[in-house]
């Protein structure tokens, strides 16, 4: 996001996300319609001959056939099966586009540079030419309806000269949208957007995703979980069936052979001082870590919502702490989605 974007719209930013409004996650105003910005999340793309079938053996997602108007999410791995980053991609005229955290991008797209090779494929940072807008609610659609005549299904996009629309619902059938818009398109569409939308904290819409058990790494969680440790198989993350990518047997192995033994739960918990990489105690063996905090956020003046990894045995009696064995008790909430196992019978 450019200091001058922000400027012309007055907004206030803090490593890179829009802040300064009231909370509106929980508010009928988020229910109705809502815009952020989303600064924060970087682009990559990926291009030439090979571009799909490069990415295609680098994630542990189908890449070589992915439909058009598909998006999906991925992890790209260690060696070790450990989540390097993980991303989401879809398809453009220009090539195969991926979104992941903005302090991963850079590390990530050097990676994956290293591994190109002979491969007709090019890696280009994107940031500078589109503006990452979230919104949502039940008068979303009408707001870019000049530009998007039709919505995309869930889990679709829809491309043209406005860009890429990107539709992520999942929460209590609220309609979420991610619009990569062109920044010469990007202060008009701000500025009709948040005239017929409630402005929002780009923190409300990440408390939306872990309301709906979407995990992301980011630089604190880098390299400390195996996809199915943050049940990135079951939000569509994993295709068990493709080919290799880096850490692909170590990933088959944990779905196959013996148990799982650590999934991630949703919790609340009765603090705002919170964050991603933060460890998680049972007060039965508190001399020693049980899990972590995947995600976090703000969910007021005095809570949090987060996503964290732990053992099931932990998750499934007694009590759990965030941040410190004597930390505030962490209140569990159910997921949107079923823990399905074809490991656990």
């Amino acid at each position: 996001m450019s200091q001058e974007f922000a400027a012309r719209h007055q907004l206030t930013f803090s490593e890179n996300r829009l802040h300064g409004y009231p909370p509106a996650w929980n508010q009928p105003a988020f229910q109705q319609g809502f815009v952020s910005l989303l600064a924060d999340q970087g682009l990559t793309l990926i291009s030439g001959d090979d571009a799909a079938s490069f990415l295609h053996g680098q994630i542990s997602n189908d890449v070589e056939r992915l439909p058009q108007n598909a998006v999906r999410r991925a992890a790209y791995c260690t060696a070790k099966g450990r989540m390097l980053a993980s991303v989401l991609y879809w398809k453009t005229e220009q090539g195969i586009m991926l979104q992941m955290a903005r302090d991963l991008q850079a590390s990530t797209q050097k990676r994956l540079q290293m591994f190109v090779l002979r491969a007709k494929a090019k890696l280009a940072d994107c940031n500078e030419q589109y503006v990452s807008i979230a919104l949502g609610g039940a008068q979303a659609h009408a707001a870019v309806q000049s530009w998007f005549p039709e919505l995309p299904a869930d889990g679709e996009q829809r491309s043209n000269a406005a860009g890429t629309l990107i539709r992520q619902d999942g929460v209590q059938g609220l309609l979420r949208l991610i619009w990569i818009c062109p920044v010469a398109l990007a202060d008009q569409a701000w500025t009709e957007l948040s005239a017929q939308l409630a402005v929002c904290n780009s923190s409300d819409w990440y408390l939306s995703n872990i309301l709906a058990g979407i995990p992301h790494i980011q630089a604190a969680t880098q390299e400390k979980f195996v996809p199915q440790m943050i049940n990135f198989e079951l939000v569509g993350g994993v295709n068990f069936r493709k080919g290799c990518y880096p850490g692909q047997e170590i990933v088959a192995r944990s779905q196959y052979l013996g148990k799982l033994k650590r999934r991630m739960a949703l919790g609340q918990v009765a603090t705002p001082d919170l964050a991603a990489g933060m460890d998680v105690y049972h007060a039965d063996h508190p001399e020693q870590a049980c899990g972590t905090i995947v995600n976090a956020e703000n969910a007021g003046a005095d809570s949090s919502l987060i996503l964290f990894e732990s053992t099931l045995a932990d998750q499934e009696a007694g009590i759990l702490h965030a941040g410190s064995p004597d930390g505030p008790v962490i209140s569990l909430m159910p997921l949107p989605y079923a823990i399905v196992d074809v490991t656990r019978d």
